[in-house]
C-alpha cells in the first residue's frame, strides 16, 4: 500500500509550474504521484507537459479539456449548460483547443483518449471533477449536501478532485473531500501553484513559488493565441474571460 501519495492537476500547459511542483516534489519523495487531468490545453507547451508527464510515468485520469482534444462534439451542450461563459467556452473550444491539438500530434492525442475517468486505490478515489461529469464539481463552500450528493455513496473514504482550480480540505461527516487545485492556472486569488499531498490517508494543500515573468515570456515565445490575457489570470490567480467578456 502506498503511504504518500500526491495529486498533481490541472497543469494546463504551463511548463514552469509543472517544473516547480517537480522540484518541490522532489523534497518530499511521495511514494506515487498520479496526476488529475487537465494537461495541455489553455498553456503554451501542451506537447512538452504531455511528454513530461509520461516520462515520469505518472497514473491519472481524464480531463474536460483533454476529452476535447479528441471529441470536441460537446461545444454545443457546454455552451446550453452555462450560457453565463457562452464566449469563454468558444474560445475553449475554437480558438485554445485547436492550437493545442496542432502541437500535441496524433501519438499523444492518442495517449490522452485512453486516460481512465477515475483512479483509485483502497479507499481512496480521484476523478477530475464530478464522479460522471467531467464539466461540473461543487465549489469549496457547497453546502454539506451536495458534497454529499457528488461523491459520497462511492465506497471511498477520501475523494480527490480538481477541475475548479481552488484546493481546499474538508470533512463531510465520514467522508473527506479534497481539492488538489491547479498547477497551471489557480483561481482562488493565490497566483503559487497547489498540489495534495497524502500522508496515511491525511491530504494536505501544497503551494510552491515559481517565476511569473518566465512563464510569460515562456508563452509569447511559444505563439501562444493569448499570452497576454493568460499572463494577467496567472499573475492574479483569478479567472477572467479573455477581452473581459462572457
Amino acid at each position: 500500500m502506498t503511504q504518500r501519495l500526491a495529486i498533481v492537476s490541472d497543469i494546463h500547459g504551463n511548463l514552469v509550474a509543472l517544473e516547480a511542483v517537480i522540484a518541490d516534489l522532489d523534497t518530499y519523495a511521495p511514494d506515487l504521484i498520479v496526476q488529475g487531468g487537465d494537461l495541455a490545453v489553455i498553456g503554451p507547451r501542451p506537447s512538452e507537459v504531455i511528454d513530461r508527464i509520461r516520462d515520469l510515468g505518472w497514473p491519472g485520469v481524464l480531463g474536460n479539456t483533454d476529452e476535447i482534444l479528441f471529441d470536441p462534439s460537446g461545444q454545443a451542450e457546454q455552451q446550453r449548460r452555462a450560457p453565463n461563459v457562452w464566449g469563454w467556452l468558444e474560445t475553449l473550444f475554437e480558438t485554445l483547443t485547436p492550437w493545442a491539438r496542432e502541437r500535441l500530434g496524433e501519438k499523444r492525442l492518442s495517449w490522452i483518449s485512453q486516460l481512465p475517468r477515475a483512479w483509485r486505490q483502497d479507499q481512496t478515489l480521484l476523478v477530475h471533477a464530478g464522479v460522471d461529469d467531467l464539466w461540473r464539481a461543487p465549489m469549496p463552500d457547497a453546502p454539506d449536501d451536495e458534497i454529499l450528493r457528488a461523491y459520497g455513496d462511492r465506497d471511498a473514504s477520501l475523494v480527490i478532485y480538481g477541475h475548479i482550480h481552488r484546493p481546499y480540505v474538508r470533512k463531510v461527516e465520514r467522508l473527506t473531500v479534497a481539492n488538489s487545485g491547479s498547477v497551471g492556472l489557480p483561481y482562488d486569488g493565490d497566483p503559487r501553484p497547489s498540489y495534495l499531498l497524502i500522508d496515511d490517508g491525511v491530504p494536505e494543500v501544497h503551494r510552491v513559488e515559481y517565476d511569473l515573468d518566465r512563464a510569460a515570456r515562456d508563452a509569447v515565445n511559444a505563439g501562444f493565441p493569448l499570452a497576454e490575457w493568460l499572463a494577467q489570470v496567472q499573475r492574479n490567480g483569478r479567472f477572467a474571460a479573455p477581452g473581459g467578456g462572457t
